[in-house]
């Protein structure tokens, strides 16, 4: 199950909103005879492309899966019947299916056609791996990741609003890596105002993301590198009601234009729509004002920081989150650091959301 989460791994940014899949058959003498993953949107399932490796050698095996094999026509077939014609005598699963299709209806079928299923090896890596699915499917919502680069007192800019660069080179470079692997990148209107952002993954991922403002008052600069774009990478401004004439020149120049209904519950709203779009992990890249309504709504799941070694000081100087913010330590979102690094001169922590597993 470790190698069939570590095949699934590979299908990142390139599967979405399908789940990771990655799967290993062993023979019935146990040997490794055949692997797979899910290798991208529309193409073969991981079973399929592991059982295409092992070819005869899977009679009689076993088929270690990291999600429940589907039952249903989607893009492909069932993959359960792939399992059938396969031979294998047992089926080794880290997690059922929660989408609707499938939803344990999966592990039904092989077990009426008397295939010995086992599900929750692995159960624990595998929801962690497939957090984002996971979320999608159960509350029509996408995975959120914070994203922000700071100085070691934790500010994002100087008191002057400079803020390049903080974070060096290297840094810089991965976060590239991970907008190519995301659906959507999220500014707000003061980030476009003062650093002008083009919000693409250079060089590109095998994702293209949809870059998105967001500006209550619609009020945008008339050029800019989003705007000027807006027709070769789509672009979506979120605004509230009255600002359609405001942004009527973003609307002729390709961006698509959607207005939230009045309220407190607005990153709720956007989150729904971009759920109902299928986006599966949308990225928020600031400023500080965009990343603190998103923590006052209690919707950021993952956070990816930039440490630099450098101070700024300054009591005006902007810190990294603003918004209202939380009032007690001990009702502050719990999260666990999965991973923390050198890159180049400035540390990388990554933490998620103890709620995922």
């Amino acid at each position: 199950m470790r190698r069939a989460l570590a095949l699934a791994e590979r299908g990142r940014g390139a599967v979405e909103p399908n789940p990771m899949v990655g799967a290993v058959v062993v023979s019935a003498d146990g040997r490794l005879v055949g692997e797979g993953w899910h290798e991208r949107f529309g193409g073969p399932h991981a079973e399929v492309n592991a059982f295409a490796t092992a070819g005869d050698a899977a009679r009689g095996g076993t088929l270690y899966v990291t999600l429940e094999p589907c039952c249903h026509h989607g893009k492909t077939p069932p993959c359960t019947d792939a399992v059938l014609r396969s031979g294998v005598r047992r089926v080794v699963t880290a997690i059922a299916d929660p989408f609707p299709k499938v939803a344990g209806g999966g592990i039904a079928v092989l077990q009426a056609a008397g295939v010995d299923v086992t599900v929750g090896v692995g159960e624990a890596e595998a929801r962690e791996l497939n957090a984002p699915y996971l979320k999608l499917v159960g509350t029509g919502m996408p995975w959120v990741i914070a994203k922000w680069a700071m100085s070691l007192d934790g500010k994002i800019a100087t008191r002057t609003g400079d803020s390049k660069w903080i974070s060096g080179e290297e840094s810089r470079r991965r976060v590239h890596e991970l907008r190519g692997r995301v659906d959507a990148i999220l500014v707000g209107r003061g980030t476009v105002i003062a650093d002008d952002p083009l919000l693409t993954a250079r060089p590109p991922g095998p994702l293209v993301a949809t870059r998105i403002i967001l500006s209550a008052s619609g009020e945008l600069p008339e050029r800019c590198q989003l705007r000027s774009t807006a027709k070769d990478v789509p672009v979506i401004v979120y605004t509230t009601a009255g600002n359609a004439g405001k942004l009527a020149g973003w609307q002729a120049d390709g961006a698509e234009l959607v207005t939230l209904s009045p309220g407190e519950r607005g990153v709720e709203q956007l989150l729904r729509d971009l759920g109902r779009r299928r986006f599966t992990n949308v990225l928020v890249e600031g400023g500080a004002g965009v990343l603190g309504s998103f923590l006052d709504a209690d919707a950021i799941d993952e956070a990816h920081v930039y440490l630099a070694a450098k101070l700024i000081g300054g009591a005006s100087a902007t810190s990294s989150v603003g918004g209202v913010g939380i009032g007690r330590i001990a009702d502050t979102a719990r999260f666990r650091i999965v991973e923390s690094e050198s890159i180049g001169g400035d540390v990388f922590v990554r933490a998620v959301r103890r709620s995922v597993t």
